[in-house]
């Protein structure tokens, strides 16, 4: 099906009054809308509504009240579940099977992922340049000489990596670093926006249908970070001929940017949503309004699509 894209906008904001005062630039366009760690070396939370928005006084009640609900941390457990040696023509390594759940009730969405020790060295190094002295008390589990391939020395090692996630999440500063989310996520998510770019649609979902749950419980404090995972759904849903699964994708997103019509996604969000509500039948003309007024308060020269914003993440 053939669909034309339209134009997008954000939200977010803190819970006190001088999380309300502080303002973020937005993340550049060649990333996950993360921002990079402020002087406190986490993700802080968006600005919220912006100055000129047309929310009602009730709207904005409602939309606090929204993000307070959201602002509960969400507490996550890692295991490491299982161990395999991999053999290529050049190298050989183990790869160990990451399953993160959230606890305190029934987790339906608990993520499952695989990373290499080498790759627990790059997110150590990173955390290093930023945390010194915050990690300076975890212990990360060194790499041996010889033995690395024994049973014995991978139980023992499955043991530390999983303690050693474990107390770097248990760091609010670390557990909300753009190292440390993207450890968990930025390969998962950057296999499904090159499927994206490369037309297989259908193995895209796959893959965001499950990164994307763990990335929400990540940045629970920064909902806006998840917004170009559920455009990319949308597009993919689309593209497949699927208007109803794309625009619950579509709302799910606009919720997450209430009040953030400065945010690169807004316009081009609105707009595509404009016309897969005209494709199903429902109320276009609430959408088609607010994205005039947008369009209005912020004219912008050129008018960008939302795949177009889409196919350029995780470059």
């Amino acid at each position: 099906m053939a669909s034309a894209e339209h134009p997008g906008n954000p939200g977010w904001t803190g819970p006190t009054t001088q999380d309300t005062a502080r303002t973020e630039q937005e993340a550049p366009a060649t990333g996950p809308d993360l921002p990079r760690p402020g002087p406190e070396g986490h993700l802080d939370a968006h600005g919220g509504p912006s100055s000129n928005c047309s929310m009602t006084t009730r709207e904005l009640q409602d939309y606090w009240r929204n993000e307070k609900r959201r602002w509960k941390h969400v507490k996550l457990l890692f295991e490491i579940a299982s161990a395999r040696i991999e053999e290529r023509k050049v190298s050989k390594f183990v790869m160990y099977q990451i399953v993160v759940i959230q606890t305190g009730s029934f987790d339906s969405n608990k993520a499952v992922l695989e990373r290499r020790y080498s790759d627990f060295e790059k997110l150590q190094k990173a955390l290093l340049k930023t945390f010194s002295e915050e990690i300076e008390d975890v212990v990360f589990p060194k790499k041996h000489l010889l033995g690395n391939f024994t049973e014995e020395m991978i139980c023992e090692r499955k043991l530390a990596l999983r303690e050693y996630l474990g107390l770097l999440y248990a760091i609010r500063c670390v557990r909300r670093s753009r190292e440390f989310v993207d450890f968990l996520t930025r390969p998962e998510l950057s296999e499904a926006f090159g499927c994206l770019r490369a037309g297989q649609y259908t193995r895209a979902l796959d893959i965001l249908v499950r990164v994307v749950p763990l990335q929400e419980k990540l940045t629970a404090h920064c909902p806006v970070a998840v917004v170009p995972a559920l455009c990319a759904m949308l597009v993919c849903h689309r593209d497949l001929e699927r208007p109803a699964e794309a625009f619950s994708a579509g709302e799910r997103a606009l919720q997450r940017l209430q009040a953030r019509e400065g945010h690169r996604y807004y316009v081009p969000l609105l707009d595509a949503m404009v016309s897969l509500a005209y494709v199903l039948g429902r109320d276009f003309v609430s959408l088609q309004r607010k994205l005039e007024e947008t369009q209005l308060r912020r004219p912008t020269h050129r008018g960008v699509t939302l795949k177009e914003l889409a196919v350029r993440e995780y470059l």
